[in-house]
Formats: C-alpha cells, sequence, structure tokens
C-alpha cells in the first residue's frame, strides 16, 4: 500500500477490515464520544475500507477519514461525481502532530489521481487523463480548519422555529392529503419522491440504500427524549402518485398550561408549492404542538413567504457543504453557467499545486463551460478557495471581491465573472454525511 508522510512518524494508508472497529473508535474519541455500537454497525456497511485512510503515528492509529463515492447536483440541473468527505476525527491527545494535514493530502492526492494503488483514478495528471472526482465536498464540525486545504464554504443552512398552528397567507397554497405511515410502508414512496428530485436541487447528494439507512437509523439513544420517527406522505388533490414527505420527532413537553410538544423534523421534501404547503400546514396544525423546529431547513425554503406574520419563524444561519476543486478545469467546465463570459482566472493553490496558474473560462450561451490553460493577461486573480466558495452558485464572486479576497486585473471582469457563477436557488444539502 502507497503511504504518505508528512512528519517522519506519521504517516497514512488505507485500513484493513479487521482495523474498522479501532478507527471507529478513534473517531468517537476525536468528538468526544463513547462508541456507539449500532450506529457503528450501520457505518460499517457504509464505509468501504479501502476507501478509509487511517493516520498513524508509528504503529498507533492516530487519525482518520473515509471517501463515500456520491454524486453531487450542480448548477444547471446536471451532476458529477464528488468525493464525501466523512467520519474524520484525530484522537484528542495526538493533535498537532499533522495527522489532518496527511490524511487531507492523501486523499486529495488520490481524488486527482496521483495515487495509483487506491483506485481513485490513474494518470497522476490535470483534466481527463485523471480518473478521479474532480470536486470534493464536506460539512466541517470545526470551520476554521478546512481553508487551509482549499475547501470553500459554498452553502449554509437555518436552524428554523415556527409556532404552532401559526397562521398561512391569503391566497396560500392548500395542499392535498398528507397521511402517516410507518417505516415500512413509507419507504418506498419517500425513496421515490427523493429519487424524482436529486438531479435538480442544487447541493443534493445521491442517496443509495445503505445511505438511506444510515441517514435514518434510529436509535433511542439519539432520540433526546423523542419519539422514533414518524412519517408523513402527500399526495395531491384528487390523487396521485406521493409529491413529497416529512420525517420528523415528536418531543413531549407538559407545560402548566397544558400539552406544549415539539415537532423536530429530520427533512422535510416537496416536489411542488402545493405539497410543501400541505406538510407544513399538516405538521403546525398537530394537536398538542407547540413548535416546529428544523435544524437543516435552505435558507430560500418558502415557509416565510406562506405565513401571515413572516417572523413568526425564527431562524439561525450556519456553514453548511465546504467545496474542494479538486482539478480545477474539470470542475468548473462540469457546472453550467447563468450569463455568457470569457475570463482568464489567475489562480493560487498551495496545498494542491497542479491548480495553479492562469486559465480561461469561455462559456457559451447554453452556459455549458470550456476551460484550458493559457498564457494570456488575466482578468481576475483568486485562490482555489474562493472559487470553491462560489461554485454553487449561493456565495458571490463580487461578494468575495469586495471582502478582498478576489482581485479584479481587468474592469467588469468581477461583475461578468458573479453574473456567470451565480445561480437560480440558494445551493442546499439535504443530509449531513
Amino acid at each position: 500500500m502507497t503511504t504518505t508522510a508528512i512528519r517522519s512518524t506519521v504517516t497514512a494508508r488505507s485500513l484493513t477490515e479487521d482495523e474498522l472497529p479501532e478507527y471507529l473508535d478513534v473517531v468517537a474519541s476525536a468528538f468526544l464520544s463513547d462508541p456507539h455500537p449500532t450506529r457503528d454497525q450501520r457505518a460499517r456497511a457504509l464505509l468501504a475500507a479501502e476507501r478509509v485512510v487511517g493516520v498513524f503515528d508509528g504503529d498507533r492509529l492516530i487519525g482518520g477519514g473515509t471517501v463515500l463515492a456520491k454524486e453531487l447536483t450542480l448548477p444547471g440541473a446536471v451532476t458529477s461525481p464528488v468525493g464525501a468527505i466523512s467520519y474524520v476525527g484525530v484522537r484528542p491527545d495526538a493533535r498537532g502532530r499533522g495527522a489532518l494535514s496527511t490524511l487531507m493530502r492523501t486523499q486529495l492526492d488520490r481524488l486527482h489521481g496521483s495515487d495509483p494503488q487506491a483506485g481513485a483514478g490513474s494518470g497522476g495528471g490535470s483534466g481527463a487523463e485523471s480518473g478521479g472526482a474532480p470536486i470534493a465536498a464536506l460539512w466541517a464540525s470545526m470551520a476554521p480548519l478546512y481553508g487551509r486545504f482549499g475547501y470553500g464554504l459554498a452553502s449554509r443552512h437555518g436552524a428554523l422555529t415556527v409556532p404552532g398552528r401559526a397562521p398561512f397567507r391569503d391566497g396560500a397554497p392548500i395542499g392535498g392529503a398528507v397521511g402517516w405511515l410507518d417505516e415500512a410502508a413509507a419507504a418506498e414512496p419517500i425513496r421515490a419522491v427523493h429519487r424524482g428530485l436529486v438531479a435538480s436541487r442544487v447541493g443534493w447528494v445521491s442517496r443509495p440504500e445503505l445511505s438511506w439507512r444510515w441517514w435514518l437509523g434510529d436509535d433511542e439513544r439519539d432520540r433526546g427524549g423523542a419519539t422514533a420517527y414518524r412519517f408523513a406522505v402527500h399526495r395531491p388533490r384528487g390523487g396521485g402518485a406521493p409529491d413529497g414527505y416529512a420525517v420528523f420527532r415528536l418531543k413531549p413537553e407538559w407545560a402548566p398550561a397544558g400539552p406544549d410538544f415539539d415537532v423536530e423534523l429530520r427533512e422535510l421534501v416537496a416536489a411542488t408549492p402545493q405539497a410543501h404547503a400541505g406538510l407544513w400546514r399538516a405538521l403546525l396544525d398537530l394537536d398538542m404542538v407547540g413548535r416546529v423546529r428544523y435544524h437543516n431547513v435552505a435558507l430560500d425554503d418558502p415557509i416565510s413567504l406562506l405565513l401571515a406574520d413572516a417572523r413568526a419563524k425564527l431562524t439561525d444561519v450556519a456553514d453548511a457543504l465546504w467545496i474542494r476543486l479538486v482539478e480545477l478545469d474539470r470542475a468548473l467546465a462540469a457546472r453550467r453557467y447563468a450569463a455568457p463570459a470569457n475570463l482568464v482566472l489567475a489562480v493560487t493553490d498551495a496545498f494542491c499545486p497542479w491548480n495553479a496558474g492562469r486559465w480561461r473560462l469561455r462559456v457559451a450561451g447554453d452556459g455549458t463551460a470550456e476551460v484550458t490553460r493559457t498564457e494570456a493577461d488575466a482578468d481576475l486573480m483568486c485562490d482555489t478557495t474562493d472559487l470553491a466558495s462560489a461554485y454553487l452558485g449561493g456565495i458571490r464572486l463580487a461578494a468575495l471581491a469586495a471582502a478582498g479576497r478576489v482581485r479584479e486585473l481587468r474592469p467588469g471582469a468581477v461583475r461578468a465573472a458573479s453574473l456567470a457563477m451565480a445561480g437560480e436557488a440558494e445551493p442546499y444539502c439535504l443530509e449531513v454525511f
């Protein structure tokens, strides 16, 4: 197996199946948690040992992480392979030894194709010569960690609270019939709704069956005093196939004035405005419910526009998906653009130097792009981290320029690039991986 070292005693290599239990214990310790046998069992089914990189100090396993093979939906309703970085952790007593840097170096080299034994691609070159995913993505437990490895904040999410029985504005969609199903009966309808939408929702990732089982794992230890998951499925008025669903828990709370339960949403997915409104109405109008909480809601979710009092809902905003352009030319050509452009970008990339240099981004009228190396004078100067932040269309290059992170070398270049890279909707990742 190929090893990668930053410090003389710190190395990284793929783990074996027999080493996965110890690795999961290390990750639990990194998050200051106890091992979780049932959750670890689901993780073992999800993880492929050859894609799990362990970091060692001598013979001692001190950290690691995995790359899940997924598809990410990009602007223009196109998808791309993405290396979904997950289960990253370093033992609390092993910090400061270069473990995370060693892990990041190994993962990105493998995605780029520099490690022919890793199964992520071959050839070691940029562009089409390499077979690895051109993009990596992760959710950051600690936001300051990943910028130094070229990850840029590309999407945000909200934590939303709406009081029970909050009235809707006049003229808001009514919705159809909402029925509660047990998990077995709900399984196929909710998967069908998800399959029908994933390719059109920027920031969503593919969800194979093992990911479904992991994401909706329902252990009593994780409920925090709430019930098991409930499944609500929406059908349009007049009948037809399900077009929306909600997965949620109910948390009992008995106040002196009576029941004051919480609805805790895991996810609410709707194919139509009617399904979206119908599901929200059904949850808000439940007897005994004092509020509905949704801890991972899209920033442009229309619920506030449906309510008679937009201030009735409270939202806290936090970072969500972080993107890394593993191979800049392939990544920029994979998405679609909102406006034609012909720009030369002078790009820096200290951690993945194969991306550094001048690149011409030529966007045609149909939104497709061609990205090639060039010696022409640059119009913009930026780091790959900034391009990664703007990649999904939610964070504007103009805002990055205003923050001093993008430098305009030709008047009008920032505006042209910002318009081209803008998205129609806020990018949003439905699940944490």
